[in-house]
């Protein structure tokens, strides 16, 4: 939900060889690492079950579970929703193998992110409980759920869609603005937000 990453490392040093590790890289994946492999590739890790979707930074659909052979063996025969699934459509398969070349290739957007966090930052009042994170999620910690309300409703009337997550989402007193930046996203858009944030911020 927040886009921050776990302790990848320590994990996989406690949990192999004994156990099994599962990583659901949902804000990872064509964000972190080396061309965009995710938030187990740049923890130098590679677990029993990786989990990745398609919805984020593929802009598709559907996900994956990338596993060995006997995991996904025992998935194929025991797994509800992929055994009462319906297959991809050539369409989406030929998008995402289109959308994981670029996502291998063009290191420009992910630059781009980093710049925009940055700038993010940067901008907004330092007294925002901003949470850094190295994804382009970046949750605004407002605590009851009715101030992150009105944050969101005054940030729309300006022009601009920042979701309000409240509990149960999230812990009670933890409500959040979720702000989601994008490649395509320019500089100015991401200063007239964070003035837009500002000013609401100074009006309380």
């Amino acid at each position: 939900m927040d886009g921050d990453v776990a302790p990848l490392a320590d994990l996989y040093r406690i949990a192999v060889p004994q156990a099994l590790l599962a990583v659901d890289d949902a804000h990872g994946c064509g964000v972190l690492g080396e061309q965009g492999r995710g938030s187990c590739a740049a923890a130098g890790i590679k677990p029993d079950i990786l989990i990745v979707t398609f919805g984020k930074a593929f802009g598709l659909q559907g996900a994956a579970i990338l596993c060995d052979h006997a995991i996904a063996e025992y998935l194929i025969q025991f797994a509800r929703h992929y055994i009462y699934s319906t297959a991809m459509p050539p369409a989406q398969a030929y998008a995402l193998s289109r959308a994981c070349r670029l996502i291998q290739q063009e290191e420009w957007r992910r630059e781009v992110l980093r710049d925009l966090g940055g700038l993010l930052k940067d901008t907004l009042d330092p007294a925002i409980p901003l949470v850094d994170t190295s994804t382009p999620i970046k949750p605004l910690v407002l605590g009851e759920s009715q101030r992150a309300l009105s944050y969101a409703d005054a940030l729309r009337e300006q022009g601009f869609w920042v979701s309000a997550i409240r509990p149960p989402t999230v812990p009670q007193h933890t409500a959040r603005l979720r702000i989601t930046l994008t490649a395509a996203h320019q500089p100015d858009d991401v200063k007239q937000l964070a003035v837009a944030i500002n000013e609401v911020f100074y009006r309380e």
